[in-house]
């Protein structure tokens, strides 16, 4: 996994979403520059798929949701609709697993004006889908809080 570094994150804002709020609905479109290192974090009501590219689908997003009267993270990740053979869509599977922490640290670290506002958000669990046509990687899993990472 590569360390991050704050200095390569850019942060946008966009349909009327602030830095305090709102927490629901507030999604996450995540990319990056494979040339620079750069990440780039949409913070939205809505996932910026301006930004997504089509032919690389390597961008993570996320969304904080309610069920139950609990709040948790969702991180959606696609792994393939079809379009990959299975050892290409395993070895996607192994890169998203090695670079999520990296991803999730991001997204902390670009919002952490709404976690110094509601705290409570470091304890929320995060469930990662991981999506993809083929049932073994096909999954969701729980990668702990960000209040569990170390950033």
């Amino acid at each position: 996994m590569s360390k991050f570094n704050p200095e390569k994150l850019s942060v946008q804002y966009r349909n009327g979403m602030t830095a305090m709020q709102p927490v629901i609905p507030r999604r996450y479109t995540l990319t990056h520059s494979d040339d620079t290192g750069d990440l780039f974090l949409t913070i939205g009501n809505e996932y910026a798929w301006d930004k997504v590219n089509p032919k690389m689908r390597d961008e993570v997003l996320g969304e904080w949701r309610i069920n139950g009267g609990y709040i948790y993270f969702c991180v959606y990740l696609h792994i393939d609709q079809g379009e990959y053979d299975q050892n290409t869509s395993s070895k996607r599977m192994e890169i998203f697993k090695r670079e999520l922490p990296l991803a999730l640290t991001a997204i902390r670290y670009g919002d952490r004006l709404l976690f110094n506002k509601y705290p409570n958000l470091d304890n929320a669990m995060i469930i990662v889908n991981f999506m993809s046509t083929y049932p073994q990687f096909n999954r969701q899993e729980i990668w702990g809080t960000f209040g569990s990472m170390s950033i």
